[in-house]
Order: structure tokens, then C-alpha cells, then sequence
């Protein structure tokens, strides 16, 4: 008589799901192809360790390669060693290629800003020189949550708090992947466990200098306390929900922008009238889609609203300056022209 199948550990089981979903979306969506490779941001933490050995089980079921990156911030004593570890572990999954790199960071956009800007420029360097159309993050329910409460105390718009996408198709370099939005901390760390792996834990994700660190170990414990658990969870049913409303007038817009705007040597102009006859939220966004889609800049709110005061509030007021660029009120029409 056969002996009973060991039953899968339920923490491992929802990471798995949780990774064949997306692969399984990306697949649909043309992101990725048979045979392409996929890669995991591998940083040694327990949430990244679980991705990488879920994407290394669910990938080949899905004729998909998996492989990994690991960027070494060189920020902390012994980071070198960390990368080394987590190559090693990686390769040891079955991910293969595995490719570590070394980033400089600079100080632009404070610590946490400009270290994210080193590790995403190499993981995308590390996609174009392996081919890899799709590369995985490790975010999970907990992060999105703190992003959404996060954005809330920054007074962000709704484009902020819609939190991180799943699925994220980009004008350039890979798409980005975050399987496990769905998918709890301490999940990620059961499924590590279950399956022997050791992960690394970052001492600067304990360090209350960072507003992240203090919303995760402050904030979101006192708001369970006063307002009963689940609150990540709504936190992060808000993000979706958001995201659901802001692809709907991004939709609208680009519809609309093809009527608004007429091109010229100089830039891109669009007609007063029109962005006068629509609500607020699509004269933003109509403002935002033409400066990024001809400039290549992505305005903040309080930019937007000063080029839309040259629609709503027009009382022979100069231009207004915007990153590279110049809006102008130029009779019936917004004038955009770089600077």
C-alpha cells in the first residue's frame, strides 16, 4: 500500500499560487513567451527568498526559465558577503542565470530614493544584458499596506494611493512583477522556514530614522490595537480599488487627448475650451498624459494644478515653469515647450 503524499505546507502552497497567478497573467497579457526568462530580485530577506523559490518551482510548469539578480548596495559592513549568500542560495533553488552586481549610491532623493534608483538602473541593466522581458519583486501585502498609509500621511492623490501594480508594463526596460501583493509577511517568512531557507534579515529595516520603518513597527500595530486586525488588508483593498479607478479616466484621457492636442516644432499645445468642459480629475490627468507622453516628465499634483490654474483661474498670469519644461497660456490653448 502506498504511503500518504506529505502534505504542502500552506504558506509554501500560497506563495506558489500567488506566483503562478501572475506568471500565469503575464503569459495572457504578452509580456513574456515560452521559453523567456523570468527574473527575481533577490535581496536575502525572507520575502524574496520566497519568491525566488516559488518562481524556481511554478516557472518551468509554465515553460518559462527563472532567474535572479542580486544587487549589493555596499551601504552596510559585510554587504558584500550577503550578495554572496544569496547568489549562492539562489543557484542552489535552480535559478539560473544568477547575477550579482555591485551599486554605487548616490544622494539624490534621500538614502531610501537614491538606493532604490541604483538597484532598479542595475536590475534593468542585468534584464537587457540576459533578455529578460519580467522581472519579480518581493513586495507583499505589509508593503503595499504601508504604501497606502504612507500616501495617505504624505497627502498623496489617488495615483499614489493606489499603491504598487501586480503587473507593470513600462515604456522602457522589463516589466515588473510583484506576485505576492496578496500575500502576508509572516507567510513569506513560514514559507522560508518549510523549506529550510534562512533568510537575511536587514538591520535597516528595524532603523526608525526611515518613516517606512516607523508606519510598519509603530503606526500599523497601534491602529490594530484601536481598530481590531485587518487593517492591511483594507489598506490594501483601498490601493486596488484605486488603481481600478485611476486606469478608468487614464483610459478616458488618452482617448481625449487625441482631440485636445495639436503637435508643433516647439511642443504640444491643448485647447482651453476642452480642458475646461471636463471634471478636474480628467483635466490632471489630460495635463499630465501630454507633458509625459511628449517631454518624457512626470509632473507632481501641485505642478499640475498650477499649469490647470492657467485654464480655471486665467487673469494674465506668466508661464509656469515645470521641470524642463514651459506651460504658457497662449489665447485659446495651454502651450507646453521645452526649456
Amino acid at each position: 500500500m502506498n504511503s500518504p503524499r506529505p502534505r504542502l505546507d500552506p504558506a509554501t502552497a500560497e506563495t506558489r499560487r500567488a506566483v503562478r497567478a501572475l506568471l500565469a497573467d503575464a503569459l495572457q497579457q504578452g509580456v513574456v513567451s515560452a521559453g523567456d526568462l523570468v527574473t527575481v530580485a533577490l535581496s536575502g530577506g525572507a520575502d524574496s527568498l520566497a519568491l525566488a523559490a516559488a518562481t524556481a518551482f511554478e516557472a518551468p510548469k509554465q515553460d518559462l526559465r527563472a532567474g535572479a539578480v542580486v544587487v549589493d548596495h555596499a551601504l552596510q559592513a559585510g554587504s558584500e558577503a550577503v550578495a554572496s549568500r544569496a547568489s549562492r542560495t539562489a543557484a542552489s533553488l535552480g535559478l539560473d542565470p544568477v547575477t550579482a552586481r555591485r551599486v554605487a549610491v548616490g544622494s539624490d532623493g534621500g538614502p531610501e530614493g537614491a538606493a532604490r534608483e541604483a538597484r532598479h538602473a542595475a536590475i534593468a541593466q542585468v534584464a537587457a544584458d540576459t533578455g529578460s522581458p519580467l522581472v519579480l519583486f518581493g513586495h507583499t501585502l505589509d508593503d503595499q499596506a504601508e504604501t497606502v498609509l504612507l500616501g495617505l500621511l504624505r497627502g498623496s492623490g489617488p495615483d499614489a494611493l493606489s499603491g504598487m501594480p501586480p503587473l507593470a508594463q513600462r515604456t522602457v526596460g522589463p516589466a515588473y512583477g510583484r506576485p505576492l501583493l496578496g500575500v502576508r509577511r509572516h507567510t513569506t517568512r513560514q514559507a522560508c522556514a518549510a523549506a529550510g531557507l534562512v533568510p537575511w534579515d536587514d538591520p535597516q529595516n528595524d532603523d526608525p530614522a526611515y518613516a517606512r520603518v516607523r508606519v510598519r513597527n509603530a503606526l500599523m500595530p497601534a491602529l490594530e490595537r484601536e481598530l481590531g486586525a485587518g487593517v492591511p488588508e483594507a489598506l490594501a483593498r483601498t490601493a486596488e480599488q484605486l488603481r481600478e479607478d485611476a486606469a478608468a479616466l487614464d483610459h478616458f484621457a488618452e482617448e481625449m487627448a487625441e482631440d485636445l492636442a495639436e503637435h508643433s516644432e516647439a511642443g504640444i499645445s491643448l485647447s482651453v475650451p476642452e480642458l475646461q468642459a471636463n471634471p478636474p480629475a480628467l483635466r490632471q490627468r489630460l495635463v499630465r498624459l501630454a507633458v509625459e507622453g511628449e517631454f518624457c516628465v512626470t509632473l507632481s499634483r501641485t505642478q499640475t494644478l498650477e499649469v490647470c490654474r492657467l485654464v480655471t483661474d486665467w487673469h494674465g498670469q506668466g508661464p509656469v515653469d515645470l521641470p524642463g519644461v514651459r506651460a504658457s497660456r497662449e489665447g485659446e490653448r495651454i502651450a507646453f515647450a521645452a526649456r
